[in-house]
């Protein structure tokens, strides 16, 4: 049985083919706009344990907005409290946890896993945080985003 060396210049072909396939194309800012996760820019975390990415909108004004938000590990949870618009969100990475009514128990929070989505509804108290893990989150929502205490002490 005799084997087929590939000729020189196939050889050739297929590295410049696969140098020309890696080559990153430029894409049309008037038809697509992109921040690649190292160019997403979050704030500090906050006396919550939280930290926020802006990418759509102006959360404080009225319009859409959209937030990428990040509880940091370590039982940091928000108290109850509410808005005045639905809020929808994604969890995109971690399990963070969401609890409802008017007294503050962590205890007592349902885990929501990467993958899930939940429909805060404006006007009804929750609060939510992350536990044991990062719970990274897509807030995309009616501004401007308040958040109104409701907790029972």
């Amino acid at each position: 049985m005799r084997l087929k060396v590939p000729s020189a210049l196939t050889v050739v072909a297929i590295c410049a083919f696969s140098a020309t396939a890696a080559q990153a194309t430029e894409l049309d800012p008037a038809a697509v706009i992109y921040k690649l996760p190292d160019q997403i820019r979050w704030s500090p975390a906050d006396e919550r344990g939280v930290q926020t990415a802006v990418v759509v909108g102006d959360p404080s004004k009225p319009g859409l907005y959209m937030v990428f938000t990040k509880w940091i590990a370590g039982n940091h949870f928000s108290h109850p409290h509410f808005h005045p618009n639905d809020r929808f969100i994604t969890v995109l990475k971690g399990t963070w946890w969401v609890g409802t009514g008017t007294k503050f128990d962590p205890d007592h929070t349902v885990p929501m896993p990467a993958g899930s989505f939940v429909t805060h509804f404006g006007k009804q108290v929750h609060y939510d945080g992350a536990k044991d893990e990062d719970a990274v989150l897509l807030i995309v929502g009616e501004g401007p985003a308040t958040a109104t205490p409701a907790e029972d002490k």
